[in-house]
């Protein structure tokens, strides 16, 4: 090929290539818009505390799942100790495809005495435990008691002094919270409906949720289940609120 020949090739895609431009900026313009494809169930991820004056901070991932479905919100990280339910939680619902509604995951942070397991406090007096609480109350239930929610799950998990070792329940009895959560283990072979006498974390978030009309219960994992379980019973869980009816 002689040096005018390879000038023409040159010249012919580059003629080619202007004509495909044109008529992608007449499509942009006859859509009102840009041809970059921004599909309206995309994940955002957004902190929505995150103060120097505050024990740990929020965050939120938006838009999980269906993004015409009905919203359900999730709660993870209010007693940092569970953090591996939590981080479970995490990892799993935004990679699940096929959902029907569209989730929230709510996460709190704690930065501050965050402790570990045979610290020797109290549920009452666990500082950890307390900050995440608190973080809870003053930041989540808020963005979801008016962020019409359909459903607020929080996630905890256990050191074995149940009965049950996983779990779900309501603290408010005879509510819409109550029976989304039977109807959650109605739907799981290894998740049963158990409540306890007692919550610490109830008054912070599942309780005044349920009262001000959000329902509302909690999920509870064994902290000690190897993971391949936790991924298991998790799934479980997605699958089986994702096939409640509202």
């Amino acid at each position: 090929m002689n040096k005018y020949n390879v000038i023409i090739v040159i010249l012919t895609i580059i003629l080619c290539a202007g004509i495909i431009f044109a008529a992608t900026q007449m499509f942009t313009n006859n859509n009102g818009g840009s041809t970059a494809i921004h599909t309206s169930n995309e994940q955002t991820h957004e902190v929505i505390a995150n103060s120097s004056d505050d024990p740990g901070t929020v965050e939120v991932i938006r838009n999980v799942g269906n993004p015409n479905g009905e919203k359900i919100a999730y709660v993870v990280g209010v007693h940092p100790l569970e953090h591996e339910v939590h981080e479970t939680l995490v990892n799993l619902l935004p990679k699940t495809t096929g959902l029907n509604y569209n989730y929230d995951i709510y996460i709190i942070n704690v930065t501050q005495n965050a402790g570990h397991y045979g610290a020797g406090y109290s549920d009452e007096s666990d500082p950890g435990r307390i900050n995440g609480q608190n973080l809870a109350y003053k930041y989540v239930y808020p963005k979801i008691v008016n962020g019409s929610y359909k459903l607020a799950i929080d996630v905890h998990s256990n050191i074995g002094s149940y009965p049950y070792k996983t779990f779900v329940f309501s603290p408010v009895n005879e509510g819409p919270g109550e029976k989304l959560a039977s109807d959650v283990a109605g739907k799981c072979q290894n998740i049963t409906y158990y409540s306890p006498e007692s919550t610490t974390s109830g008054p912070y978030l599942t309780i005044p949720l349920n009262q001000h009309g959000t329902p509302s219960f909690y999920f509870e994992e064994y902290s000690f289940a190897d993971q391949a379980t936790k991924d298991m019973h998790m799934k479980e869980l997605i699958n089986a609120v994702d096939s409640l009816k509202f």
